[in-house]
């Protein structure tokens, strides 16, 4: 009977997540095609009730408010329609949510997926932070962040629609969102994968990542 060692067995079992993480999301786009492909010249002037948080650039000012700069077209349409089914909760988004209809949701999400991406300031000097969103931790069954989002967070190429873009988001935001991954009080990432990724890591890892992620 063959006998792997325990580092080749956690290879192969962080192979596998891997790639069911990425054919979650690329599952996860073709089910949310949209009826038409939004203008987003249509979609700077229908989005001006977003800007109010987000602003006109997409880079929102309070560290709270996700910014939209650059961020895939279909991932904002998914969050949008999420608020609208209660699948995720906000005491502003879900209620402006439902007030916003496919057509208009196309052109938003175009409009802002128009413009520059969103960067931090480079220094992405974070050690921890680093090693887990480049490498993970195989001991734990956590994926390296890099692997779906991207060496830089920007995204991979060809990078399914359903993953984010989030190297230079707001560190607090991000904490937010990790945090609420790991306590389920968010669960709509592709089949559930963030909420495995988030479950065994840390408040200081988690910060770490935020931290490092942020400054991209």
């Amino acid at each position: 009977m063959f006998h792997m060692n325990n580092s080749m067995t956690t290879s192969m079992a962080l192979i596998v997540l891997f790639t069911t993480a990425v054919a979650y999301a690329q599952t996860d786009n073709a089910q949310a095609t949209q009826p038409r492909s939004g203008d987003p010249v249509a979609g700077k002037s229908r989005s001006q009730l977003c800007q109010g948080c987000h602003a006109e650039d997409g880079n929102s000012l309070s560290t709270l408010v996700p910014k939209l700069a650059g961020q895939n077209a279909a991932y904002i349409s998914k969050q949008v329609r999420n608020f609208q089914a209660g699948m995720r909760k906000h005491a502003i988004m879900n209620d402006l949510a439902i007030t916003v209809n496919e057509d208009e949701l196309a052109d938003i999400a175009a409009y802002f997926a128009s413009l520059n991406k969103m960067k931090g300031d480079g220094s992405a000097s974070n050690p921890v932070g680093k090693n887990l969103f480049l490498n993970g931790d195989p001991s734990r069954m956590v994926l390296g962040c890099a692997y779906c989002h991207g060496a830089d967070g920007k995204g991979l190429e060809p990078n399914p629609a359903m993953i984010p873009v989030i190297g230079g988001q707001h560190k607090d935001y991000l904490l937010r969102q990790l945090v609420n991954f790991r306590k389920v009080d968010r669960s709509n990432s592709p089949y559930g994968v963030m909420n495995g990724i988030t479950r065994t890591l840390t408040d200081a890892e988690l910060e770490a990542l935020a931290e490092y992620v942020s400054e991209r």
